[in-house]
């Protein structure tokens, strides 16, 4: 296929070799698949700004890091210089948690470079080497959806304690592999520590989660993984291998139970909309 401009210099400074196709593009980005060297891989080619919202992203990026004063007093000041500032980090957020979750073994794909604002990183395949399917175009069995489930709960667990939260987990940020499931897509990726929604952004990562493996094993929509491994690590006590039972005691005076179960019902009714929403994009592309 022609290179897209965006690809080219990394052609040209030996990153890789050629595109060989497009694999996907959405609000944030455009994967295409490549080849370097002898191996196949994607690459990620961020959308600038122009093509982005930021309103969305203010609760996302409390608690991030700007590079120094200057850059910090340039964001909150919306000037041009902070909206690139605030581009930037944006940016690099999902690239240094992509480094940071794979060293500390959660299952995301290896990232192997990152530049021009493009990210080379590992391309997810099944087991006939074609790109991998996301979690919610599968269907499985009973067994299967609890095993995924509890293979994706300990992965939460395991960006929580690196202080990640995905921030935007679902059916459409897993992709299914030969070995099972692997987390995609960080842009989001929140600050456990540092962000006041943090622990509303990880109950609904894991309401997600548990709302579409629950179609086929309904006996996890009566599991509470989020607030139990929330609990325990605001008591400093969360290891990535910390064991779960995925109950948790409310204090029913000030919780609404059956509201969170019609949160978890709501998770999945977005999750459907989502999903038609992106087949008709992809019908539009």
């Amino acid at each position: 296929m022609k290179t897209p401009p965006s690809l080219q210099a990394l052609i040209e400074e030996g990153v890789i070799d050629e595109v060989l196709r497009p694999l996907k593009s959405g609000k944030e980005a455009a994967v295409y698949v490549v080849r370097a060297g002898n191996e196949v891989r994607c690459a990620k080619v961020f959308k600038d700004m122009g093509h982005r919202s930021f309103q969305k992203r203010v609760q996302y990026q409390e608690g991030r890091k700007s590079r120094g004063s200057r850059e910090t007093r340039a964001v909150a000041s919306g000037s041009r210089y902070g909206r690139k500032q605030q581009e930037d980090e944006w940016k690099n957020a999902e690239v240094d948690a992509l480094f940071q979750l794979r060293a500390a073994g959660v299952r995301v794909p290896e990232p192997y470079s990152f530049l021009h604002g493009v990210l080379v990183m590992e391309l997810i395949t099944d087991a006939n080497d074609f790109a991998a399917p996301r979690l919610a175009e599968v269907e499985l069995t009973p067994e299967k959806a609890r095993e995924f489930h509890a293979i994706l709960v300990r992965e939460v667990v395991r960006m929580l304690c690196c202080g990640l939260i995905h921030g935007d987990l679902s059916a459409y940020n897993v992709l299914v592999g030969p070995e099972g499931p692997v987390v995609i897509d960080f842009p989001q990726v929140v600050s456990a520590a540092g962000n006041n929604a943090a622990r509303t952004m990880l109950l609904r990562d894991v309401n997600n989660l548990t709302a579409t493996l629950g179609r086929w094993a309904p006996e996890l929509l009566d599991t509470w993984y989020g607030e139990e491994m929330w609990a325990i690590f605001e008591a400093g006590q969360l290891q990535p291998d910390t064991p779960l039972t995925g109950e948790f005691t409310f204090d029913e005076h000030t919780v609404d139970l059956d509201g969170v179960r019609d949160a978890i019902e709501d998770a999945r009714q977005v999750a459907l909309i989502r999903q038609q929403g992106r087949e008709a994009q992809d019908d539009e592309d």
